[in-house]
């Protein structure tokens, strides 16, 4: 066993969460852990950034290599239906500044998340690759630090005052702690694949997020990205996907490519890379944000369906924030869960926003056409939300929304949790 000298915050997972919060923290010049179970490059899903991405990129300093880089610029996001009926892209310009958030990328994750880490190690951050957690570390109620076994099978253990889960999806802390809660409406799967030299748009729009819908209320998602690749996946209901018996990944892509003309026609010339992905249950939560010595961030904390691409802004976000917090409580000398209430209430809002768009997206015989129609002042809170101005208030667009469907209540998650010992599972 070897027991590391004491760090004062460990991150567990090196993604954009756990990049974005050492990034913080190790600029203020804390010493700070990632720990991460795979060697970077390695391959993610998520490639679509939308435009208030742009604040926390910013606030890290990577704004001028997101610029340098051959990402492709994303300035627009249209919808397609089954038919091939398109609408009209839909412009950030229209709304926002052209210098800033008008303008989003379409990245390769593994490289995207390469130069996040690598961000991290530059203002001061140790990261060590291919080291697994096992467990937390606690006493009594307190998490104390984690439990690793490295790639050679050596078991370690680092301790700090702070322990941040970063783990995304796989969300380690919430499960170890049985805080883990599916939501209670979206639960959906998808499939995916990578396509090279399909047909794609060319100029401005040639980097659009396209979204192709399919019966019964699923869709395509179709994302341009540098050297002649595009992602596409298909998003619906299981008992959609699977009908019919079918349940082999690439029967059911293929077939489903049929059931939307553009996304056929795109798809006609090219080739299919040759893997397919299947991912399942995209919609869960963490009961809590954090509790004494640990903290949740980004996926980890909540991960929502990701039909308008929230997920990378809400990591970044919540990385950014949940960095600024535990800064002002190591200096402070508190790291009490109640100092994550702020963070954990504001993360928790965006994610209901956004979960009620979602929502009313999955909705049968709902769009925002037919708000816009009854509200023309709804066009520019739908594309704040779309675009991940996600802490606005919304209520009168939730309100104008609910004249056409229902929208989920507020899920009562994300507070801290003061004492372990009042948990209820």
């Amino acid at each position: 066993m070897h027991v590391s000298p004491n760090y004062d915050a460990i991150i567990i997972g090196g993604g954009p969460a756990g990049a974005s919060t050492g990034a913080i923290l190790g600029e203020y010049g804390h010493r700070v852990l990632i720990l991460e179970r795979e060697k970077f490059p390695r391959y993610h899903i998520g490639e679509s950034l939308i435009p208030f991405t742009f604040q926390p990129l910013d606030r890290l300093g990577m704004i001028p290599q997101m610029r340098q880089s051959h990402f492709v610029k994303k300035y627009s996001v249209r919808f397609v239906q089954p038919e091939g009926g398109r609408s009209q892209p839909f412009y950030f310009s229209t709304r926002y500044d052209k210098n800033t958030i008008a303008q989003s990328w379409q990245v390769l994750r593994s490289e995207f998340d390469q130069m996040m880490l690598d961000n991290a190690r530059l203002k001061g951050v140790e990261v060590r690759e291919e080291i697994k957690v096992t467990r937390l570390l606690r006493e009594g109620d307190h998490v104390v630090g984690v439990a690793a076994t490295d790639a050679a099978g050596c078991a370690h253990e680092f301790r700090a005052p702070i322990t941040l889960d970063c783990t995304g999806k796989e969300a380690f802390a919430s499960q170890a702690n049985g805080w883990r809660e599916r939501d209670p409406f979206l639960n959906k799967i998808a499939v995916w694949t990578y396509y090279q030299d399909s047909k794609r748009a060319e100029g401005i729009d040639e980097g659009e997020t396209t979204v192709a819908f399919i019966p019964d209320k699923g869709w395509f998602w179709h994302i341009p990205q540098h050297g002649g690749m595009v992602s596409v996946g298909v998003v619906a209901e299981g008992k959609y996907l699977t009908r019919d018996g079918v349940k082999d990944p690439e029967a059911i892509f293929q077939r489903e490519i049929g059931e939307n003309v553009w996304i056929k026609d795109r798809l006609s010339v090219g080739r299919c890379t040759g893997e397919y992905w299947v991912t399942s249950e995209y919609s869960r939560h963490s009961r809590y944000c954090a509790s004494p010595g640990l903290a949740l961030v980004g996926d980890a904390l909540a991960f929502l369906d990701p039909v308008f691409s929230s997920g990378v802004m809400l990591a970044l976000k919540s990385g950014v924030l949940v960095g600024e917090t535990v800064h002002a409580g190591l200096v402070a000398g508190d790291l009490s869960p109640e100092r994550f209430a702020t963070y954990g209430a504001t993360i928790r809002a965006g994610v209901e926003n956004m979960r009620k768009l979602v929502y009313a997206f999955y909705q049968p015989g709902f769009s925002f056409k037919q708000v816009v129609e009854r509200h023309p002042e709804a066009a520019a809170d739908i594309t704040d939300c779309l675009s991940g101005d996600v802490n606005k208030d919304f209520s009168r667009l939730w309100s104008q929304f609910r004249e056409l469907v229902p929208l989920p209540e507020d899920l009562p998650y994300g507070e801290p949790l003061v004492s372990a010992a009042s948990a209820v599972n």
